[in-house]
């Protein structure tokens, strides 16, 4: 933490809480690394984490000769707010009302608290609505805030007693002309008094809707206890007699001023493993990779191992993260995180295997442990027997089960390592933490292992050395970019001085320009900064902060936590009520496949498989249609056998870029094109076509079918039977003399633009244009329905039991999940296809490479690498396949599209092309991972599967294969498609 005072005062405070230990450090800023700290304390926690702040400071300021108000400031970071939630502690966890702001029926079939685990939902939800409201993501207005709904809300939650609410509008982060969610403060605020938490979510997370609104929802509920901690906190500072700022550490490493811990204290939740990398930068400075280095922070039971950037902050996390089973999208530190810790309990097999954890004695370390006199042999046990000068007891363990346990340990934390890393090449690691110890002093793919000196409180150092924080980002329409950039600086910098920080002491941390998808003339931009604090500013507002005497002069003592509803049954899914593989789904003697949420799950999944790497993820419609069943809808397959000559369906899809739907989710946009369509054709529909089996699509075509709109039964089959990027992909198009017999297209936003692409048309090029550009209308996203397709027709040109096929490739994986042996994933998925002529494990190994780009029509293009795995890694025969082969790259645009095996000898070998089903699974879980999930260091099975016949022939291959995209490659395979047997024929009832 840099100082900017008047005054020469430079020592500063930092204090970490962690679960077991609150460590603290006394640090002099003007000094750099080790010799810049002066004292350090280290304690057990308390439940009462104010106590342990006091008793951690008081001790603390006794190793030194600095009097208290040498002190300039003190920063703490602590885990407290996420163990609270974590515990489903009802003491300090409370209800929240959820408004949120969405017209025209957008992300009505995802409420609030939809995707949250039921035991959660019950301690905090306390009221929800959807209200008129919203804006898109290029700020035009979805529709205008309701003042008599807003009131009426205000009305419900006043008279159920709640006092956090959390105001959720969609599109907020880029609504800089009408300001909903501030308006409805104004409003509620007016209806609700002082007393009230009104929690807006554009204060506290950025795009993506579900995961925005949770994360707000979670910071309202934790808001009155995390106020009355940092008064405590206030409190304890004042009796100790310090003169100085409180901040507290956020999860990217930056200061929070007291008053924003307060408003958001969601923004602390997981300062621990950030603090400690900032520690280790600050402690290693002069031993820094230029590319960057991994730090290990081992404790009693656990190992975080980050990636330190070179500007001495921890790379985030690109993804959505998991807080308490809640999807968030806070910035986060991308740590990986393994059940090894000085703690960890030694395991030893009939057979001679040892294992190390995940189980720990925690912090009973010094009773328990064998070198501190105890009965069970641990991690530390291991270090000691190895020449470490620990404890109080001679370690007798075999000298056979040291050696395994060591290499077990240099294992685990070799993997861990390798799945942090950016490139393959051997890196520098940093070892922090009480348990560092356990770290050989030689490991794969590691260049160096530093131990710095202080590294056991390391994460109390990255505390004292924070900075204050400011972002802010903006979409800029035309060829204005650099005034852009130029604007969200200054607005960056204007958030980090509001946060405590001076203005002329910004440094840019990151810039980032990118083009919106689907878009031609708008630029995304992106600006962090971080600034020197003002402490002498942040200290006055501290001083008239609302501290009673009685936090003052309070004697502390501990807390007592208060569980009111334990986990029960309904915190559970059907997949865990019921042995997966012999689950039987409900078919009736007419037919039809009646769906239970048990089916929507294997469906998702085995539909992201069928998505070959393309397609978008089937989650927000899996929410979607186990919402509708959850309410008392149904859902219900027919066998394309069945259909007869004269029925009508047309085929449906949402169409658009992946950034509107995260922020936009649903709408009925697909269900006002089908009606359109209905007007346009004049026919009446009676059945339902996915265009697309494969991602998103899939799963999200049941929707419109349920008894909640159409009630009308979905066609086991589709027109592509996997994804492809392209309109005129299609098995209907294969058959058709021209794209003029698809036509007329229907485009609807749902919020009441509509587009027709009619015929005729020159050609598929200049339907797909049309196509594209009428979606980029609509705000990037759009419900289309295509021309109906007689039941006659579907019966000859539809790609049949591509549902049946989803189900049962969903049902491998999730049944191999339940048995704990996801290894047996790939042997399923071969037997679900249809057995070994009809899919094959092609490859197993780590992703060493990805590049990607987007191109201006939105498909993502580029290319995946993954070599093979080391000897020491093979674990499964499955991970020996592929012999002779070093590597793999699997060129993609939205799907996979080849499969280039690399020999030994330097030569190239092609395993696989399109049409051939592509696709990657994590072997961790055993489901898919999309083109925007590639990553390095991600263990992956590749795959391929036969495609229908159709698209084999001459005609198909022209239109997708491998020509299609411009490949120099002729379509071979020796795969045998297997047709998919029907759900509906294996259950249905016999006569």
């Amino acid at each position: 933490m840099d100082v900017r005072s008047n005054s020469d005062k430079t020592l500063v405070v930092g204090v970490d809480v962690g679960g077991t230990n609150t460590d603290s450090v006394l640090l002099d800023i003007s000094k750099s690394s080790a010799d810049a700290v002066l004292a350090s304390y280290k304690a057990p926690t308390t439940s009462n984490v104010t106590l342990s702040v006091h008793a951690s400071l008081e001790a603390l300021l006794s190793k030194s000769d600095a009097k208290p108000t040498d002190i300039t400031a003190l920063a703490i970071g602590t885990t407290h707010f996420l163990n609270a939630i974590i515990e489903k502690d009802t003491s300090r966890v409370e209800k929240v009302a959820v408004l949120r702001l969405a017209s025209h029926s957008f992300s009505r079939g995802t409420p609030p608290f939809a995707d949250w685990p039921r035991a959660l939902e019950k301690i905090i939800h306390g009221h929800s609505a959807i209200i008129p409201g919203g804006c898109n993501i290029d700020g035009t207005l979805i529709g205008p805030v309701d003042e008599a709904a807003v009131r009426e809300q205000a009305s419900i939650v006043k008279s159920k007693g709640i006092r956090n609410v959390a105001v959720v509008g969609i599109g907020c982060a880029t609504d800089e002309k009408y300001h909903q969610e501030d308006v409805v403060h104004d409003w509620l605020r007016a209806e609700l008094g002082d007393d009230v938490n009104i929690i807006l979510s554009h204060n506290i997370a950025g795009p993506g809707l579900l995961a925005r609104e949770n994360a707000s929802i979670l910071n309202a509920s934790i808001m009155n206890f995390a106020q009355r901690t940092i008064r405590a906190f206030i409190g304890a500072i004042r009796r100790i007699g310090l003169q100085c700022p409180l901040y507290l550490t956020s999860n990217v490493g930056h200061l929070l001023p007291f008053s924003e811990a307060m408003r958001a204290p969601i923004k602390v939740f997981s300062s621990g493993a950030t603090n400690s990398i900032r520690g280790a930068a600050f402690l290693a400075k002069s031993s820094l990779s230029e590319g960057g280095s991994i730090v290990i922070d081992i404790g009693g039971t656990t190992s975080d191992v980050g990636y330190l950037l070179r500007n001495g902050y921890p790379r985030l996390a690109k993804t959505y993260t998991d807080l308490a089973g809640v999807k968030v999208n806070l910035e986060m530190p991308s740590v990986e995180s393994i059940g090894l810790g000085g703690g960890s309990i030694l395991h030893v097999s009939d057979s001679g295997y040892v294992a190390v954890g995940p189980d720990s004695v925690g912090h009973d370390l010094t009773t328990k442990a064998l070198c501190f006199g105890g009965d069970v042999p641990t991690a530390t046990d291991v270090a000691v027997a190895l020449g470490t000068d620990v404890g109080s007891a001679k370690v007798s363990l075999p000298e056979e089960t040291v050696t395994k346990a060591n290499a077990r340990i240099k294992k685990m934390l070799e993997d861990c390592i390798d799945r942090v890393k950016l490139s393959p090449e051997p890196c520098k690691v940093i070892l922090v933490g009480g348990g560092s110890i356990l770290c050989p002093k030689e490991l794969a793919g590691v260049s160096d292992v530093i131990l710095p000196e202080h590294a056991g409180v390391a994460n109390a150092i990255g505390a004292a050395i924070a900075k204050v924080f400011g972002a802010a980002e903006k979409i800029v329409k035309g060829s204005g970019i650099q005034e852009g950039i130029e604007e969200v600086k200054a607005r960056a910098i204007q958030n980090a001085v509001t946060n405590g920080g001076y203005a002329d002491s910004a440094v840019v941390l990151h810039e980032e320009v990118s083009g919106v998808p689907y878009t031609t003339d708008q630029t995304l931009i992106k600006v962090e900064v971080a600034c020197v604090a003002d402490h002498e500013r942040m200290h006055a507002e501290m001083t008239h902060a609302s501290v009673s005497d009685e936090l003052v002069d309070q004697v502390l003592y501990e807390e007592t936590k208060k569980h009111d509803i334990q986990t029960s049954d309904e915190d559970e899914t059907d997949n865990s009520k019921s042995e997966l593989s012999s689950y039987t789904p409900t078919v009736t003697a007419a037919g039809e496949w009646v769906l239970s949420t048990t089916d929507l799950r294997f469906l998702a999944i085995g539909c992201y498989i069928l998505g070959c790497g393309g397609g978008g993820s089937p989650y927000a419609p899996f929410l979607h249609t186990r919402q509708l069943l959850l309410e008392g809808d149904n859902i219900r397959i027919m066998r394309i056998e069945d259909l007869k000559d004269d029925d009508i369906m047309p085929t449906v899809a949402s169409v658009g870029t992946p950034a509107v739907s995260i922020e936009r989710p649903g709408g009925n946009g697909v269900l006002y094109a089908m009606q359109a369509m209905e007007r346009e054709t004049g026919v009446k529909f009676n059945r339902l076509v996915a265009t697309e089996i494969g991602g998103a699509n899939g799963v999200g075509t049941l929707v419109w079918a349920s008894t909640r709109f159409y009630d009308m039964p979905v066609v086991d089959g589709d027109m592509m039977g996997r994804a492809y990027p392209n309109f005129e992909m299609v098995s209907q198009y294969i058959h058709a003399s021209s794209v003029n017999d698809m036509l007329p297209v229907i485009l609807c936003s749902g919020s009441g633009e509509q587009v027709t692409i009619p015929a005729p048309q020159p050609d598929a090029a200049a339907a797909s244009l049309r196509i594209r550009d009428a979606c980029v209308g609509m705000g990037s996203a759009a419900g289309a329905s295509g021309r109906p397709i007689r039941g006659e027709a579907m019966r000859d040109i539809g790609i049949p039991n591509t549902f049946s096929l989803a189900w049962r490739l969903g049902r491998a994986v999730a049944a191999a999940q339940q048995a704990g042996n996801v290894a047996d994933v790939p042997r399923a998925l071969i037997a679900a296809a249809g057995g070994e002529r009809s899919a094959e494990v092609l490859f197993q190994g780590k992703i060493r490479s990805v590049k990607s780009t987007l191109t201006t029509t939105a498909h993502s293009l580029g290319e995946v690498t993954v070599e093979r795995l080391a000897d020491s890694e093979m674990e499964t025969d499955v991970d020996k396949i592929g012999e002779g082969l070093v590597e793999i790259v699997v060129p993609f645009m939205n799907e996979n599209l080849v499969v280039k095996g690399k020999m030994k000898d330097g030569s190239e070998k092609i395993l696989a092309t399109i049409p051939d089903l592509i696709f990657l699974l994590d072997t961790s879980t055993g489901e898919a991972v999309g083109v925007q999930e590639y990553r390095y260091g991600l263990k992956v099975t590749v795959m391929i599967m036969a495609p229908h016949p159709l698209w084999a022939s001459e005609r198909a291959l022209e239109v997708a294969g491998p020509s299609a995209f411009h490949l120099p490659y002729k379509y071979q395979t020796a795969l045998q498609y297997t047709k998919p047997v029907s759900v509906i024929d294996e259950f249905r009832p016999k006569a």
